[in-house]
């Protein structure tokens, strides 16, 4: 099994980074807390561009996938760069659509994949058995319901509005009604899939996210003095970001292995090496930052709050760990 990314790959990764860095993503991010998606909507817009909504998406549908792997390595950049919004539930929705369409109905993929692929659309997406929420209802143009009957719909007006760990993630409860766009076993097969690659790209925004704090921390005890001496040169530092390191690589080949097998029990593995690898580098930072670790005034504080709630998003690390066992 190859889990070195191909120079195809790599070279996708280096464009994608260049995009988010030339892009300010942290005042993007600050501006989608404070409730303007309209800096978020048109960095949305040059990533589909990019092609990366397409990675979950049939050829059929103006896609070029599904290809877990390139999105895997793409959500790795997205965690690195701490996007918002519910890109996560968009690629989910799209690879539901796309599997449904598989499965032998594709009404809802000829009517809303080519807009989800372009950019048109941004979608949210709550399936039966993980949690009641939709995330960020309130900036996404499709909210989608699969209940516990195997019904896809179109939800209504959402609930109030609710603030995660994470001020960036905005929460609600999808509202009753809404038009039937499915029903059947097909659905409940191809609801299954779009969380399984909700889990995959999850741990990959986790794993990112892991080493935003990190490469963080590294480079700001370089810069903290105490006695005289970088803080960095101390060797509890030095163990404790060793101990971190050393958790973000054992979870990387999990994560690239998973999506090279899309098997289910592979990909809640990684789920909780990735999770608990970026909460355990976000305790660090908070550890390692001291004071300011605790304010929301550095853009620290956008990875730190994201960890947890990633961690437990689309299968919580004990969840994941029974499935493992089950299989």
């Amino acid at each position: 099994m190859r889990l070195v990314p191909t120079a195809e790959q790599q070279a996708f990764t280096r464009s994608l980074d260049a995009l988010l860095s030339a892009a300010d993503v942290p005042a993007v991010a600050r501006a989608w807390a404070s409730g303007d998606s309209t800096p978020g909507t048109a960095l949305w817009s040059r990533l589909a561009e990019a092609g990366v909504f397409a990675l979950a998406a049939p050829q059929a549908y103006d896609g070029v996938g599904p290809l877990p792997a390139e999105l895997a390595l793409a959500f790795v950049e997205l965690g690195r760069h701490a996007m918002p919004g519910p890109v996560v539930e968009t690629v989910a929705a799209a690879a539901l659509l796309g599997r449904l369409a598989d499965l032998g109905d594709a009404s809802a993929a000829k009517r809303l994949l080519p807009r989800l692929v372009s950019g048109e659309e941004i979608a949210t997406l709550v399936l039966a058995g993980h949690g009641p929420y939709a995330l960020d209802p309130d900036a996404a143009s499709v909210l989608l319901t699969v209940d516990g009957a195997g019904v896809l719909r179109t939800a209504g007006r959402h609930g109030r509005l609710r603030i995660s760990a994470d001020p960036v993630r905005r929460l609600a409860v999808p509202g009753a009604g809404g038009a039937v766009l499915a029903d059947g076993p097909q659905v409940t097969r191809a609801a299954a899939y779009a969380a399984d690659v909700a889990a995959l790209v999850t741990a990959a925004q986790s794993l990112g996210t892991g080493l935003a704090l990190l490469d963080r921390t590294v480079s700001y005890v370089k810069q903290r003095t105490q006695f005289g001496v970088a803080v960095g040169s101390f060797q509890a530092v030095g163990h404790r970001l060793a101990d971190t390191l050393i958790g973000l690589e054992f979870a990387r080949p999990l994560l690239f292995g998973a999506a090279l097998s899309m098997s289910r029990a592979d990909i809640a593995a990684a789920k909780v090496a990735a999770g608990e690898a970026a909460y355990a580098a976000a305790l660090t930072a908070l550890h390692l930052h001291g004071a300011i670790g605790y304010t929301d005034e550095p853009d620290l504080a956008l990875w730190l709050r994201k960890a947890r709630p990633l961690r437990d998003a689309w299968g919580s690390p004990s969840v994941c760990r029974a499935r493992v066992l089950a299989d």
